[in-house]
């Protein structure tokens, strides 16, 4: 085994054996163990937005959108229809990773605020047909009766067995991942990111990156959005709005931008942080845009920025010391 491969391996699997024994850690408290699948449902999205936005340079703010569309999607397919959940969520992920395609293709040519514009005209698109297409979606008031998540015979109907099947899926989208970034498709999107120009006169298809990148992110909105419909069994458009958009970006820049650990941190943390401020509820929004401005002004480089200056400023001064 190649010890680049052995590197990125060994931390996973430390984070997989930490995920094993988080249950334990908190006595199997269902309340923390609920706000743990909520926070790697979200995750997963964050990881896709995070190589569109951090390793790319491609804002979105449509990513909120494309999470519904994969919810309500396999919500429809197994609970209107009755067809069985590989249907419901090939069709939801599937769906999600069309609509991806078809929207990048044209809006992808735009760059910064006309990009995130665009992107933001989209996601108000969808919320407004998942509010007004009532005998599809359910309307404001939601779509009841999704069925649990089921492998077989057994039944994930339980935050302890959610909480596995989460965050196995959560640590394999991590692996895929960093394999991405350290492979060739990862130097040509830090290229993007860097300059267009210059990542196409180095032979860099830029257009095809751009659509690859967003659509695959797409895909980990799909996935997260199956596992989130199949959780709570009841998804509503409320779930799906600006405010959730601008959530999923907080997350990425106060993780870190290009950083898929940080990500992971950001989520947990702002995941969690409701909990504890929900006296503050109607200020969410208000709340995720200071720490959001906060984040730029003192830890542009997020929680993993934070975490290495650290570690750096700990070794400078034993290394002083001896």
């Amino acid at each position: 085994m190649k010890s680049s491969t052995l590197r990125q391996l060994t931390p996973v699997a430390a984070f997989y054996v930490l995920v094993l024994a988080t249950p334990t850690l908190l006595s199997h408290d269902y309340y923390y163990l609920s706000i743990l699948n909520m926070a790697g449902i979200i995750a997963i999205i964050v990881m896709g937005l995070n190589l569109l936005l951090g390793f790319a340079g491609q804002i979105s703010l449509g990513h909120a959108a494309l999470f519904g569309i994969s919810a309500y999607t396999t919500a429809v397919m197994t609970a209107t229809y009755g067809l069985p959940l590989a249907v419901g969520m090939i069709s939801g992920v599937g769906l999600t990773a069309v609509v991806a395609l078809v929207v990048g293709m044209p809006v992808l040519k735009l760059k910064g605020y006309y990009l995130a514009m665009a992107t933001l005209g989209f996601g108000l698109i969808v919320y407004i047909f998942f509010n007004e297409a009532i005998s599809l979606t359910g309307g404001p008031s939601g779509f009841v009766g999704i069925p649990q998540f089921q492998v077989g015979s057994f039944v994930f109907d339980s935050d302890l067995s959610y909480f596995f099947l989460v965050w196995t899926t959560v640590t394999v989208v991590l692996l895929i991942s960093l394999n991405l970034i350290h492979s060739r498709i990862g130097r040509a999107l830090m290229a993007l990111h860097a300059s267009d120009k210059a990542a196409q006169s180095m032979g860099i298809n830029v257009a095809r990156y751009k659509l690859f990148i967003f659509v695959l992110s797409a895909v980990f909105a799909g996935i997260a959005g199956v596992l989130y419909a199949h959780y709570l069994s009841f998804v509503a458009p409320s779930s799906f709005g600006f405010h959730f958009s601008v959530q999923l970006i907080t997350m990425v820049v106060l993780g870190g931008m290009a950083s898929l650990w940080g990500g992971i941190a950001g989520t947990v943390f702002l995941t969690a942080m409701p909990e504890f401020l929900r006296a503050y509820e109607n200020m969410e929004v208000i709340i995720y845009g200071l720490i959001l401005i906060l984040c730029m002004m003192y830890l542009p480089q997020g929680m993993a920025g934070g975490v290495s200056k650290l570690i750096a400023l700990i070794r400078g001064r034993f290394g002083h010391v001896r």
